[in-house]
């Protein structure tokens, strides 16, 4: 696909960014402490003397948050380092009581890897990932609390993250929204992240730049903490902009940190940029080297679940249905394993169409979830069965649908109270047209003579008279040949 470039006045521009993202890990401890990771608690309920730096403290590595970034590195088709360091990374900030983050620097416990994303024109790209590594997050500092101080709250003080860090391989906002859509997909699926934008549970941090087509990379800025796909998109653009404006004048870009500002749609300067050595990086003397064994991560890869790109290239291949349907349909773990039990033995496009259009619209306009769905897999595959077998058209499944839908009801019960089965029957089909053709004379007459457009009238008129529930292809064989006699 070729690269989105933008117009400027003196010629065209093309976009590079590459992207930090923080996913907090899903485990019920901290990566160092005992203490509960759980969201939404009263403010410093959940603060170990590790969270809090207390003197003589020393970190214990959580196991299980080892075991799911091992899990992640392998979901992105990435490296996994059989030795990993943690590291000091040492910045004064009011939320971090050490006075320094542990992180990891030099040596990553993933390497490089890659994922698939699917872009809106229907085209597929690689992005390539960096690495991934783990550190401990720093508390929160809130100033909104009191009018002349600000207020420190740890909870989050030493959760564990894992930053991923991806190539400088995506070429504009809509890009960067595919890949930021297709890695929290995957970290859902894997059950190592809940992707929560919203609780600041994954957070992006953009590095965008310009540059001539093919030229150089330009000088980049950061924008830290952006919190949702959309805004992702809307700062990217703005950045862009600013920076071509920079340029087109005579000016250079500054290597900074920048913020989003949601309510004016800019993005706005924090601080110059650090660079690694601003941090004095040095290995954490209270904690060894991490070493993993290959049996280790062959026995986690064992338990991966089948992935979103896996799953919809099977969708394609074995359903034969479209890019933009299978990534529809696997944009969720529950969606795909619904539409799964939908299609089981059935006609995989006609259940495509169902869950996608009907269901995901009805449950779209109620703002529920696929979990929430009143119509169980079973028994929208019950509704598609009969269309399939030609027992009621697919009007008036659009009605049983709905009655499903408010009722809870099968099909076949609906079906059957209301009288809906399709008239298969050539001879009582066949009476219904005699009769309309009966009584429609000069129709008749103006179809012999030309006006084609009439037969549709004629298929309204017998539908109408069996209450929709004539067989269409029937009706138009029946009609075609007697019109035409």
């Amino acid at each position: 696909m070729a690269h989105a470039l933008i117009k400027g006045e003196t010629g065209e521009w093309e976009i590079v960014i590459g992207m930090e993202v923080h996913a907090q890990v899903i485990a019920n401890s901290k990566l160092f402490s005992g203490a509960s990771t759980q969201f939404g608690a009263e403010p410093n309920s959940q603060v170990s003397l590790v969270d809090a730096a207390m003197p003589g403290m020393l970190p214990v590595l959580n196991a299980h948050v080892v075991e799911q970034a091992v899990r992640t590195g392998l979901g992105l088709n990435s490296k996994i380092n059989n030795r990993s360091v943690f590291a000091r990374k040492n910045y004064f900030y009011a939320d971090l009581p050490q006075g320094y983050q542990i992180s990891q620097f030099e040596d990553p416990i993933v390497g490089l890897g890659k994922i698939e994303i699917d872009l809106p024109d229907g085209t597929t790209k690689e992005i390539g990932i960096t690495r991934l590594h783990l550190e401990q997050d720093a508390g929160k500092s809130m100033h909104d609390q009191h009018p002349s101080k600000s207020f420190v709250d740890l909870n989050r003080s030493g959760c564990a993250l894992m930053e991923i860090v991806s190539e400088p391989d995506i070429r504009g906002p809509e890009e960067a929204a595919a890949y930021l859509s297709k890695l929290r997909m995957i970290l859902r699926y894997l059950g190592t992240c809940d992707g929560n934008m919203d609780e600041g549970s994954m957070r992006a941090d953009v590095n965008v730049s310009v540059r001539r087509p093919g030229g150089e990379l330009g000088t980049r800025a950061e924008i830290k903490n952006v919190n949702s796909v959309k805004a992702v998109q809307m700062a990217i653009d703005y950045e862009v902009q600013r920076q071509i404006e920079i340029l087109e004048d005579g000016g250079k870009i500054v290597q900074e940190t920048r913020l989003w500002d949601p309510s004016r749609n800019e993005t706005r300067s924090m601080r110059g940029k650090e660079d690694a050595h601003d941090y004095r990086y040095f290995p954490d003397p209270d904690l060894l080297p991490l070493v993993i064994s290959n049996d280790y991560i062959e026995d986690i890869r064992k338990t991966l679940p089948e992935l979103p790109d896996e799953k919809k290239h099977r969708f394609m291949n074995n359903f034969g249905l479209s890019l933009y349907d299978s990534s529809v349909l696997i944009a969720e773990r529950p969606r795909a394993d619904y539409y799964e039990a939908v299609a089981n033995d059935r006609d995989a496009k006609l259940a495509a169409n169902w869950v996608i259009n009907e269901l995901l619209g009805a449950l779209n306009k109620d703002d529920k979830h696929i979990t929430q769905s009143p119509i169980t897999a079973e028994q929208l595959g019950g509704l598609i069965t009969l269309i399939s077998d030609n027992t009621i058209s697919g009007k008036i499944a659009k009605d049983v649908f709905a009655e499903m839908y408010s009722s809870g009801k099968d099909a076949a019960t609906i079906v059957d109270e209301k009288g809906l089965k399709q008239v298969t029957d050539t001879g009582a089909i066949e009476a219904v047209i005699d009769e309309v053709i009966a009584e429609n004379p000069d129709n008749v007459a103006a179809y012999k003579g030309g006006k084609d457009k009439l037969f549709g009238f004629f298929v309204g008129q017998t539908m109408k008279k069996t209450g929709g529930k004539a067989n269409p292809g029937i009706v138009n064989e029946i009609l075609r040949k007697k019109l035409n006699d």
